[in-house]
């Protein structure tokens, strides 16, 4: 690792009031619709399915290779991940706990393997359609939101589509009628050897990899994989079975030609996002490991 760099306290206050700000943006809503009692079903995917709470997303972590200068780093102290040099408070690579280890490892290897594939694209988002297919109208997810096409239509859709879905956190939801017509057979011992960097479960995930490293994550690579999330949830529903457009979501009509070829391109570019996101994460997974001899796969 290079030689640390030691941010003064001045700079990197600034980096931490500007994270918050940029963060507040999305946890503040979330938090005044939870006083409301109000469920949202795109934006509360990003707080319930995936378990980093607003707080610690309103968290500003500078990462490895850097020290806070001044007194006021010293705060940062309560969290063990953290020491104090001659220089001020940095986070403590070298005291990693082998339990953090084996997640570097795992992510470092997921996300390897992941990036060595090309993307395929063409999925047009139909694990949603599979995740209420034959169900009961009581039992659909979304319970509060219908369903453009109706019950049959959406059936009509699963049934004369082929389904190729790649990731387990999204084939575990499927309906048990629907589980057989995946032309794919995901498991969680399966992970490593089937996720794609087209998949938007997958391009969603790298979220859920940067906060399962903090606070060793740098905050500014954490909010960066956020808001790809985000922008991505909006696609994975947008062109799901629900009609949403009572919340400002135009549907992408994957059931037609031209909502596929739509679907495909918007698929495409966060595959391109994704890329130096990922890559970034592989690189701070070396980085946590590179201390210890012990790199062997997960």
């Amino acid at each position: 690792m290079a030689e640390p760099t030691v941010l003064a306290e001045p700079v990197w206050q600034a980096r931490r009031d500007l994270h918050a700000r940029r963060m507040r943006a999305w946890t503040v809503p979330h938090q005044q619709r939870r006083v409301r009692g109000e469920k949202h079903p795109v934006l509360d995917f990003l707080f319930t399915y995936y378990s980093h709470r607003p707080a610690q997303l309103e968290r500003w972590h500078p990462g490895p290779g850097v020290v806070l200068a001044g007194e006021s780093a010293r705060e940062y102290l309560r969290w063990p991940a953290y020491t104090e040099t001659p220089d001020g408070v940095t986070v403590d690579v070298a005291a990693l706990p082998e339990s953090r280890r084996r997640s570097a490892r795992f992510i470092r290897d997921l996300l390897s393997a992941t990036a060595s594939r090309a993307p395929r694209l063409g999925c047009f988002g139909l694990h949603e359609w599979a995740m209420v297919y034959r169900q009961p109208a009581t039992q659909v997810r979304h319970v509060d939101w219908p369903l453009r096409l109706g019950a049959a239509g959406t059936d009509a859709v699963v049934e004369t589509q082929t389904i190729k879905c790649s990731h387990f956190d999204a084939f575990r939801f499927f309906t048990e009628p629907a589980r057989p017509l995946n032309t794919l057979d995901p498991s969680r011992d399966k992970q490593i050897a089937l996720e794609q960097p087209g998949c938007l479960h997958a391009t969603m995930d790298l979220f859920k990899w940067a906060y399962k490293l903090d606070p060793y994550t740098p905050s500014d690579l954490l909010a960066d994989c956020f808001d790809l999330a985000s922008d991505v949830r909006e696609l994975d529903m947008r062109a799901s079975p629900y009609d949403l457009s009572d919340l400002g979501y135009e549907p992408v009509m994957i059931e037609t030609e031209r909502g596929r070829a739509d679907y495909v391109r918007a698929q495409a570019e966060f595959t391109r996002r994704a890329k130096p996101l990922r890559a970034n994460l592989i690189a701070l997974c070396d980085d946590l490991l590179s201390d210890f001899t012990d790199r062997q796969p997960y």
